[in-house]
């Protein structure tokens, strides 16, 4: 009976966080709260030809504090500039801080969009709980994040191959060394114009390095979340990719070494199975993958006969399975809109390319074709130019 006691009494404990923090933070700032500060010094755009991957950033930053005492302040857009944090700040010690990725496109007819953004609201609220940061109402949040690419829509580059992307940032800044649930938090979002991830660009081959060796995520972790402590100790293995030639890492999991994901982008594989039927599979979320928003947007369309209309799979896949017709094997990175072809490398998924710009894919010398609003994604205020 005592040790029954004592079982319960340690799941309760760990219950709690979740259920209190639940009631505690059920309050929400409101978007139509929203104060705007506009830029008197707006700075010059830069060229969507010379565009790296997060080097720049526009006017204007979106900041919404919370404290236990007060709750939710007002959301303010304001002119880019610093944070200032004290030193004993919680982020800065122990990592209570997550954060988000997502794009908002140009399209042909110059109207602006974001893609499916409020599966990325749903993942941070996921990771705001589990991070024990103050909850938050995911659709006024949303619109909060829409009205500062309004304000910055300028930044949004008119080119088929930039975007404009955002990173919402959620971080504790309680001040204090104690290891306790934060009393004081800071929701900011900063935005800016990128070009291709990769330095080979957005549909150029790249190479993977898979090594048992490393992991990057472990059950009853926190792989599943998008907090910045699961991708600074990957940056040494990534490193070492770089030194072997390659572009990227395929985190692999177990005594099985069980495929999960690469770099940082989930990881589809089309080929030809043991029974030689062609087969497209994902690893299945257990809790070491992050739920990628292209990862469930590749199954809403393989489920509809879109992408895939052979068999399809969620179930895991270790590395040795792939030896017996790994020449006919075809894999994509799904944050990468890529796939891998055989061993060897990556090659651009074309067909894919034009989802979020509200046009179908171009081919060859093709004028863009039509507008298909309806489908892709939230549109953002905007003004003709």
């Amino acid at each position: 009976m005592a040790a029954l006691r004592t079982a319960l009494h340690g799941r309760l404990l760990h219950a709690l966080p979740f259920s209190f923090g639940s009631l505690r933070f059920a309050s929400s700032f409101k978007a139509a709260d929203l104060v705007i500060e506009r830029n008197a010094a707006c700075k010059q755009k830069p060229d969507p030809s010379t565009l790296v991957f997060g080097k720049q950033f526009s006017d204007h930053m979106l900041t919404i504090n919370w404290s236990e005492k007060d709750g939710w302040q007002a959301p303010q857009i304001k002119p880019f500039q610093n944070l200032s944090l004290h030193p004993a700040s919680s982020a800065l010690h122990y990592s209570i801080e997550l954060f988000e990725g997502m794009k908002a496109f140009r399209g042909v007819d110059n109207h602006v969009r974001l893609f499916r953004p409020m599966l990325n609201m749903e993942r941070m609220h996921r990771s705001a709980e589990r991070s024990c940061l103050p909850l938050f109402d995911k659709g006024e949040l949303l619109e909060c994040i829409k009205k500062l690419v309004e304000v910055d829509q300028e930044w949004v580059p008119f080119s088929q191959d930039t975007s404009l992307y955002i990173r919402p940032t959620f971080i504790g800044i309680e001040v204090s060394f104690s290891r306790e649930a934060n009393c004081e938090a800071m929701l900011f979002v900063i935005v800016g114009p990128v070009g291709p991830y990769f330095a080979t660009g957005s549909f150029n081959p790249v190479s993977l390095l898979a090594d048992p060796s490393f992991v990057r995520a472990w059950q009853g972790g926190v792989g599943a979340y998008k907090m910045g402590g699961n991708y600074g100790p990957t940056i040494a293995v990534q490193s070492e990719a770089v030194k072997r030639g390659c572009q990227q890492v395929l985190w692999l999991y177990g005594e099985q070494e069980e495929i999960t994901e690469v770099g940082t982008m989930n990881l589809f594989i089309y080929w030809t199975n043991e029974n030689g039927e062609k087969e497209l599979f994902t690893p299945p979320l257990d809790g070491i993958i992050l739920p990628g928003v292209t990862r469930q947007s590749l199954l809403d369309l393989s489920e509809a006969g879109l992408i895939c209309k052979e068999a399809f799979s969620t179930r895991v896949y270790r590395t040795g399975e792939f030896k017996v017709t790994e020449h006919d094997g075809h894999a994509g990175a799904a944050g990468g809109s890529g796939l891998w072809e055989g061993p060897g490398g990556v090659r651009g998924g074309d067909g894919l390319r034009g989802v979020s710009r509200g046009q179908p894919p171009l081919q060859g010398n093709d004028v863009p074709g039509p507008d298909y609003s309806e489908r892709s994604g939230q549109e953002v205020p905007h003004r003709a130019y």
